[in-house]
Formats: structure tokens, C-alpha cells, sequence
């Protein structure tokens, strides 16, 4: 009788241990299922350069959902600062990133600024039309190729694909090829599910130094209008 309780009492502790072990195992499965991965790509505004902070918006963006969607989102910013879309599409060509590209929860791409300066001899002093058309047809079959890759990695998750803005908001001739830029986008984006565009050229109507760290870069406060303007946009 006293090993038959034995082996009993033996019993229960084992399929209690084992309760234990998948309850624990389950816990741990959803705690790593309940953080999702966000891959950035873009230029210098995607890497955050004139945030004193070093964040940008992705940082931020990170650190918004956290506090206020209770959202955890892991943030990998693969942003390079001066990056055009003939850059970035050699990027998304990696294996390391096609990597991340596959197991994104979430996209977000920041890039064009760069094509539509260099464009036009690498600054907007005096805009050159013919030009910025050429360039504009290199950056839109770039960033085609650069959204068939990514939805050959990744068929589902949202890609946020954000607008340009002028930098110089006081010039309407620049104002015109922005807008004739986002538009050029809008028709590429339009192209391939879950994206949506996001503008940010609303959000910059006035220069000044309490949005900007110099005459391209947002500071923080300029940031943190673009990190409030994806999660207002888009709901995570």
C-alpha cells in the first residue's frame, strides 16, 4: 500500500512538472509572438541624422507604441545616410537583409529626397525640369524593383511608405516638383497591397529652426511630428 502511494504522489509530481514545463514553454512562446519586428529602410531621414537625441523617428516610433498602443515593436533601422533607391535596391539584394525582410511584422520605407536633389545637379538652388524628369523615371523603376523584392520576401506585412516634404516651403517651384514627386509614388505604391502612403509634406509648411536642425534635416521636434503623424495614419 505505502509504494502505491508512493508511486501515486511520484505520478502527480511528474505531470504537474510537466504542466509546469508547457505552461512556462506557452508563456514564453507568447511573450516573443507579442514583440514584432518593424525593418526601416531609407536615407539619412530614416537614419535619424539632426535628432540631437541620435533616435529620429524611428526610435521614437518604437518607443510611442510601446507607451502608448501597448504595442512592443523591435525596431532594425537599416537606414543610410545620402542612400538614393539605386542604393537601397543593391541593400534589399543582401542576404543578411533579405533575411529581416522575410520575418518583417512591418515595413517602413523614407527615400527619394536624395534622387529628386541629385537629380537636379545636388541641390534645388535653381530647378532643372528635363532634369528632374529623367531622374524621376530611374527613381520610380528603382523603387518598384525595391517593392517586388520586398513582397517576394515578404507577401503580407504592411509596408508604411512615407512622402516626401520641402524643405524649402517658401519656394513654390520646389513646392511643385514635391508634389509632382509624391504623386509619381503614390502611382507606384498604389501598384502593391498593404501599403499605404503616408504624407508628411502637411507637416512642414514653415521653415523654421524649431522643426529644423538645418536646411534639410528635421531636429527632434520635427521628428516626433513624423513618428505622430505614421501612428495617427496608419493603426498598429
Amino acid at each position: 500500500m505505502k509504494k502505491i502511494l508512493i508511486y501515486a504522489a511520484s505520478l502527480v509530481l511528474v505531470v504537474a512538472a510537466g504542466v509546469w514545463v508547457v505552461n512556462w514553454n506557452q508563456i514564453k512562446n507568447n511573450s516573443a509572438e507579442e514583440t514584432e519586428k518593424m525593418v526601416a529602410l531609407g536615407d539619412s531621414l530614416t537614419y535619424g541624422i539632426g535628432d540631437q537625441s541620435g533616435h529620429g523617428f524611428v526610435e521614437d516610433l518604437e518607443q510611442l507604441l510601446k507607451d502608448n498602443k501597448d504595442a512592443s515593436v523591435q525596431v532594425e533601422n537599416y537606414g543610410i545616410p545620402d542612400q538614393q533607391t539605386d542604393g537601397l535596391l543593391k541593400q534589399v539584394k543582401q542576404t543578411n537583409i533579405k533575411s529581416d525582410l522575410n520575418h518583417a511584422d512591418y515595413f517602413i520605407l523614407f527615400i527619394g529626397t536624395n534622387d529628386l536633389i541629385e537629380s537636379n545637379g545636388g541641390n534645388l538652388t535653381s530647378i532643372n525640369e528635363e532634369k528632374i524628369e529623367s531622374g524621376k523615371k530611374d527613381y520610380e523603376n528603382n523603387l518598384s524593383e525595391i517593392l517586388n523584392i520586398i513582397r517576394n520576401e515578404n507577401k503580407d506585412a504592411p509596408i508604411l511608405f512615407l512622402g516626401l516634404y520641402n524643405p524649402y516651403p517658401d519656394s513654390q517651384e520646389i513646392e511643385e516638383e514635391v508634389t509632382d514627386w509624391n504623386q509619381k509614388s503614390q502611382s507606384v505604391v498604389d501598384n502593391y497591397r498593404r501599403i499605404k502612403f503616408i504624407s508628411t509634406n502637411d507637416l512642414f509648411k514653415e521653415k523654421s529652426e524649431e522643426y529644423f536642425s538645418d536646411a534639410l534635416h528635421p531636429n527632434k521636434k520635427g521628428y516626433d511630428l513624423i513618428t505622430e503623424k505614421i501612428v495617427k495614419e496608419y493603426d498598429f
